[in-house]
């Protein structure tokens, strides 16, 4: 058994955190080594930003150190605030016309769906949503579910790596496979993905793929990467037109302003902003391996999965997957029904519990996410204070003594 790594971060140890999926922590050993970029920022903020002088060359550093993580080139990877802002990009510059639709599922992130509302609505493009059969316990079932959408007029497909609401994995390298095969482009959310599970870009095959590093890479708060094959990196505009920019960035073999390729340099060559976040990332990288983190991650997914059968063993509410599509360290674990609101801040106030509590498609969950400073007996608190708050008793769950109501999930990204 490992030695509990709480004395590693900088959460409020009056706090139960079982919410690290929505925004991350970061280690006390990276949040240092961010500090330091900052402070050597406003040491010589000239040199720092000039990008011809430093920081070009310091953004290079460390998107060779993602492309190394990530099974790419570093001429693949853009800095990005967050994943959102990636996927924006792709959405906004992919050339839709009237009629044209673009395929998702209902497990989508709710921001990139009004992303994607607001490009069909531009473009006259149809949103086609897929019902992914539930409880997902297969990949073939994900597959034609995903397969039988496409028709001829599909020329995007968007999913989810590993989904906000539902935490599951979804197996879409088949289905990014048959989407090339029909000439349909890939957009994938991988906002939860990196440092979650084990990421290898280029083989995996998708046009573009967007996640950030600040949730479970364990970075600082506005560090993301946008991915982009080398022969849709054309297609891109940057949303915002800057020092990066230039009128010949599409003609191939042309280098960008700053040395980098052309889809590199237009994104991250904007004018003045923190770039602390990014330049953080390869110390997130170095304290993962130093703490040989995917036995981190292995134990925190024995460590959820025991704690959502134990909730279903007083609910006997199903799960939404088999562990196989789960995500290793986060469970979306259904409730009976009650008022979400209600139920999440008494969670917060008489119990300290900081988790996220919402209704999707009328299921009522709690999403739980474990992380290597949280403990079993965090768990059993967990248990005890929905048991008692849902007057739960095995092996089904009474009535709930909370109203139902509706509402928006609060700390849910």
């Amino acid at each position: 058994m490992r030695t509990n790594l709480s004395e590693q971060f900088l959460l409020d140890p009056g706090v139960v955190f079982l919410n690290h999926g929505s925004f991350g922590a970061c280690p006390r050993p990276v949040f240092e080594a961010y500090q330091q970029w900052q402070l050597t920022l406003e040491r010589q903020p000239v040199a720092f930003l000039d990008s011809r002088r430093n920081l070009a060359k310091n953004l290079l550093v460390v998107r060779e150190a993602m492309a190394a993580e990530f099974g790419t080139s570093a001429e693949n990877i853009a800095a990005v605030t967050n994943a959102t802002g990636g996927l924006n990009i792709v959405a906004q510059s992919i050339p839709l016309q009237a009629g044209d639709e673009i395929l998702t599922t209902d497990h989508e992130y709710s921001a990139l769906e009004k992303t994607w509302t607001f490009v069909a609505r531009r473009t006259g493009a149809v949103i086609v949503e897929v019902e992914v059969p539930l409880p997902l316990t297969s990949a073939e079932a994900f597959h034609d579910a995903i397969v039988a959408g496409m028709t001829e007029r599909t020329k995007v497909l968007f999913l989810s790596h590993i989904t906000s609401a539902t935490a599951l994995v979804f197996p879409i390298e088949s289905v990014i496979a048959e989407a090339r095969r029909r000439g349909i482009l890939t957009v994938i959310d991988g906002a939860h993905a990196p440092g979650h599970i084990p990421l290898s870009l280029d083989a995996l095959g998708a046009d573009f793929y967007s996640g950030n590093c600040h949730k479970w890479m364990m970075s600082p708060k506005g560090s993301a990467f946008l991915y982009a094959r080398p022969e849709v990196q054309a297609m891109l505009d940057p949303l915002i037109i800057s020092h990066g920019w230039t009128d010949d960035n599409k003609q191939p073999g042309v280098r960008g302003p700053f040395g980098n390729s052309p889809f590199v340099d237009q994104i991250e060559m904007q004018g003045t902003r923190d770039p602390a976040p990014w330049l953080a990332v390869p110390a997130s990288i170095a304290f993962r391996r130093e703490h040989d983190w995917w036995s981190v991650t292995a134990e925190c997914s024995r460590l959820a999965q025991e704690t959502a059968e134990r909730l279903r063993a007083l609910t006997g509410l199903p799960a939404f997957s088999s562990p196989q599509f789960c995500a290793p360290q986060m469970v979306a674990m259904p409730v009976p029904p009650c008022d979400p609101l209600a139920l999440q801040q008494a969670l917060n106030e008489r119990f300290n519990i900081e988790i996220p509590v919402f209704e999707w498609k009328g299921h009522h969950v709690v999403r739980l996410s474990c992380q290597g400073y949280n403990t079993r007996d965090q768990m059993t608190l967990l248990i005890e204070a929905l048991t008692d708050l849902l007057s739960l008793q095995a092996p089904q769950a009474r009535p709930s003594q909370l109203h139902v109501a509706s509402g928006s999930p609060r700390g849910l990204a």
